[in-house]
Formats: C-alpha cells, structure tokens, sequence
C-alpha cells in the first residue's frame, strides 16, 4: 500500500469515527427532545392534584395553595394544578393513601408534614408506608423550632427552663410537640410539662395569652412569623432555645440545642429526632412513577422556588421561604435517620411512644 493509500486510510477511519460520534450526540438530543415532548405530552390538558395533609387555613395548606398558583407553568404542558385537603392522623392518613393507593403515573403529588416521613421509623404503627421508597421531590424552606414562653413567666434561659417545672402546651401525648419537649426533657435535663387538649398551635398561643399555658415546645419559627409576627420584636413572648438542621440567625443568641449536649449518644439522638425540621414543608410523589415524570416535576419546583412571582407571593404570606432543598436532598436527610443505630431508635421509640 502507498503513503498516500495509507494516510487515505486512517483519513477515511478519523472521519467515519468522527461521523458516528456525531449521530450517538444527535441521536442523544433526539431521545432527551422526545422524553421531554413525551412528558409534555403526557401532562397537557389534565388536572394535578396536590394533596396536602391538613385541614384548610393553616400553614400547610397556604403553602400549597401558593405552589399550586406557580408550578404549572414550569411543568411541561403546562397542566392544572387541583389543591385536595386530606387531614388527619398529623398527616399519616395522607401519606398513607400516597403511597398505597394513589395513581402512580405522575398525576398526583403531596405537601406532607415533615413528621410523617419518620413516623415509621419512630414506632407509629398508624404510618403504612416505607419512606425511602416514595419520590420526595423538594421543599422550599427548612423548620427551626423553639421552646416559646410567654413574657410573664419567670424562665429566661436554659439553666432556668432546669429549674423550674414549666407548662407547655400539646394535642396529645403522642403530637409532635410532645415528642420534641420529652426529647428536651431527656436530652437537656429540662423540666416541661405537658398539658394535652390544645388541637394545634394557634389554640396554645392563644391560651398563653390567657395564662393558661406557659409556652409551647415546638413554635416553629416560620410559623410564629406569619401568625404573630409582633411577639418576638415587642417581646410578648420569649424564645428559650431553639433546634433544628441549623440555627436561626433571625433568633440572635438564641441558645441552639445540639450545641448544649456533649453525651453522643444524645446528640444522634436529637440528629435523628430532628430530621423532619430538616425536611421543612416537603413535597412527595408515590412510588413508582415513571422516572422521567419525577424529574421533570422535581425541575418544575426547582423552577418555581427560583420563581420571582412566587418569591413576591411568599413575602406577601410570610411563608418563610427560607433555604429550597431538592428532592435528592431530602431523600438523603431520610435515609441518614433511618440508618440511626439501633440503641437509639428503641429511645425515639420510647419517646414517641410514652
């Protein structure tokens, strides 16, 4: 074979190379272009519902509401978005019926409390559902909780909240307010006691202002916020310490509970009490979804949290939209709580369960 037959050949091999490269990224973009269409597709003209695991009017459902108003435009094909109320059981029933018997084409999702992904976890035999199988998609904030006393009561810091047997208000022995002043109880060596029969925390807020109760154990910080948002500035009411993923810079020195333990095993145990602070207001789809549903609706509230309209809206409510998580995210927090070491799962369990 000549020189020129040779360099003729390895021409002819770099271009047929260079060609089939060309049709993989051409045929790569023609597949992601039809996955897109398909989704599009598949989502023009029909109604989405968006389940939310509680009752009309309060902190849940306005959120829901105000993704609702955005999200479809950022879903392709742009579909209606049909808010549904399904409260009980402090969202479990919701979760429940997500998980085992919603349809799983992609045409229902759900903004759940962030109590009801470790519910399993935590021993409450009501939650039927494996958390770490559901499509958590996103929230647009994480919860900073705190023990709220009123400003008459005479406790005024850690070392006092020791001291002194303190009222506090909770729904029932088994609410989430319970768990978390058992958690402090057991953790920090405070004094809280329970007083049950308050449904949520308006009503506790409320009996505080009559000085039925001395506080309440778990104000969320985003709530307090929207709901009585003088209390702090014209200190009607203190807050004692707070916990959480991380502190609230908005609460100043504010002790942060995680940062007053120093025994490991409590501190994976208020890791692992904590997680659903963690999860904030989080969103889910049920198992099984076709995966390309999943991220297209994961990008859509991406899109939305980013949103300068819905962002002017969550001003407007107080929505407290404070740090967006993904769902990759929140499926991580989840699985970290549910890989908690046996010892101390049997103590969540305990402190759920008294």
């Amino acid at each position: 074979m000549t020189m020129i037959s040779r360099r003729m050949c390895v021409w002819s091999s770099a271009r047929s190379r260079a060609i089939g490269c060309l049709a993989l990224v051409l045929a790569c973009l023609a597949g992601s272009s039809a996955g897109a269409e398909d989704v599009a597709d598949f989502y023009r003209g029909k109604n989405v519902s968006l389940v939310v695991g509680s009752s009309s009017g309060g902190g849940y459902d306005t959120m829901a509401r105000a993704i609702a108003r955005f999200i479809g435009r950022h879903i392709p094909g742009n579909p209606t978005i049909v808010v549904r109320n399904m409260p009980g059981a402090g969202g479990i029933i919701a979760l429940n019926s997500i998980y085992n018997t919603a349809e799983r084409d992609g045409t229902v999702l759900a903004l759940v409390q962030n109590n009801t992904p470790l519910e399993p976890l935590f021993g409450t035999k009501q939650a039927r559902y494996d958390a770490t199988r559901l499509n958590w998609l996103g929230t647009p904030s994480f919860e900073v909780a705190m023990v709220l006393l009123w400003h008459t009561v005479p406790v005024n810091s850690v070392d006092d909240l020791r001291q002194n047997e303190t009222q506090v208000g909770a729904s029932g022995a088994n609410s989430t307010p319970a768990f978390y002043a058992r958690l402090l109880n057991a953790t920090l060596g405070t004094k809280m006691k329970l007083v049950n029969g308050y449904p949520g925390q308006n009503e506790a807020l409320l009996a505080m202002e009559r000085g039925e109760l001395d506080g309440y154990p778990s104000t969320f910080l985003s709530a307090l916020t929207s709901t009585r948002p003088t209390w702090l500035p014209q200190k009607l009411a203190k807050a004692i310490v707070q916990y959480g993923p991380e502190r609230a810079t908005e609460l100043g020195d504010v002790p942060f509970a995680p940062d007053l333990v120093q025994n490991q095993d409590d501190k994976l145990l208020m890791e692992a009490g904590f997680a659903p602070l963690a999860l904030g207001r989080p969103l889910v789809m049920p198992p099984d979804v076709p995966p390309d549903r999943v991220a297209a609706i994961r990008q859509a509230l991406d899109d939305t949290f980013k949103d300068p309209d819905f962002l002017a809206e969550g001003d407007r409510l107080g929505l407290g939209l404070n740090a967006p998580r993904t769902g990759a995210q929140l499926a991580e927090v989840i699985a970290r709580a549910y890989r908690s070491p046996p010892h101390i799962v049997e103590r969540l369990q305990k402190l759920n369960n008294p």
